[in-house]
């Protein structure tokens, strides 16, 4: 991790050194082909679920995302629901991937030891920062997103375990592991670049929290992979300033909550997704009229009127969340500033979750 230099805390070093780690995990794809082919081998024999607990199964949603795009249908389900529910549908056949930014977490370690411990054994890979923990030794194989040390609410480890899934899943989807690494780490690149021009607007988190206004409700709302960066912005702010937020998938707003939309709503709004970005914009057009507080994120052009509107450029949606969820990361590093709470620390909750 880049050291404090000019930042004046971890959180926002954190935030900032996410251009050069998703750099990192790009290359550390390349290389691990070995490790991807042989993760991806019995993904054509059975199913394949993809699992984990916190920002590591929210760094699941563009992989299942691209797959279904694909034409392979992929389960996600997180942990604690496949340990205490649905073990019994795993068979020998299928490719179980399970994220742990720390291989340590309590629920996917616990499916890895049920797995290991039961009469059926599907394949095990494994997707950690770093190899040397509890989930690595269990897996049949282990994936390294070289993220590097990080101290506060998933920042690095979340978009490196991006790449690292998403080149499983080109793998998986018929590339060749070294096309699919080559290809997200050029990418990983371009996303890099994206995250280093909003990181590098210094007035950008002070707009965002005159943006928000103290509203007293706010939801993030994506669709398709962008459900990543919905999921991980509101789990962020959560940890960081300790206020409520809700994700929830963009048209399921509609259907009931969108009796929330008025004054003291502010809604951030992913519009990254080039199958619902219309509808997504459409979505923000109708909150900003019912006196909600909008911001907007796009790949580019026009935002509707009376919104704030934050443009990413056009990228792989593989990756793109690793952008997406920056306006978060920056609000909620500012609010927990203006909060008097110290950024990036845990009152209640730990980096590691170990027990259930």
């Amino acid at each position: 991790m880049k050291s404090l230099g000019n930042f004046p805390d971890p959180f926002i070093a954190e935030i900032a050194g996410q251009p050069e780690a998703l750099r990192r995990a790009g290359t550390g794809a390349i290389e691990q082909t070995e490790a991807l082919e042989a993760a991806a081998a019995p993904a054509h024999q059975g199913r394949i679920v993809l699992s984990g607990m916190g920002s590591s199964y929210d760094a699941c949603y563009p992989a299942v995302t691209a797959l279904a795009a694909s034409g392979v249908a992929t389960l996600m389900l997180d942990a604690a629901e496949v340990l205490h529910f649905r073990l019994p549908i795993l068979r020998d056949e299928d490719l179980v991937v399970l994220v742990s930014q720390s291989g340590e977490s309590a629920e996917t370690v616990g499916v890895a030891r049920a797995l290991r411990a039961g009469a059926r054994a599907p394949t095990i890979a494994c997707v950690t920062n770093g190899t040397g923990n509890t989930l690595a030794s269990l897996a049949d194989v282990a994936l390294d997103t070289r993220a590097g040390e990080e101290t506060g609410p998933s920042t690095m480890t979340f978009v490196c375990a991006l790449a690292m899934l998403g080149a499983l899943a080109r793998t998986i989807a018929g590339a060749t592991a070294h096309d699919a690494a080559a290809a997200i780490a050029q990418e990983a690149d371009r996303t890099a670049d994206a995250i280093t021009a909003l990181v590098a607007d210094r007035a950008l988190p002070d707009r965002l929290v005159a943006w928000h206004g103290g509203r007293a409700t706010t939801v993030i709302l994506g669709r398709g992979a962008a459900r990543a960066a919905a999921e991980m912005g509101a789990l962020t702010i959560k940890e960081a300033a300790g206020m409520p937020v809700e994700s929830l998938q963009a048209a399921q707003f509609r259907h009931g909550p969108l009796e929330l939309a008025g004054p003291d709503l502010a809604a951030i709004v992913l519009a990254t997704e080039p199958e619902t970005a219309e509808l997504d914009r459409e979505l923000a057009a109708d909150l900003a009229k019912l006196g909600a507080a909008v911001l907007l994120v796009t790949t580019g052009g026009p935002a509707p009127g009376d919104t704030m509107s934050i443009a990413i450029g056009s990228l792989d949606r593989l990756v793109s969340s690793a952008a997406a969820v920056v306006p978060a990361q920056l609000l909620a590093w500012r609010l927990s500033l203006t909060s008097g709470r110290t950024p990036g620390s845990y009152l209640h909750a730990s980096k590691v979750t170990t027990r259930e």
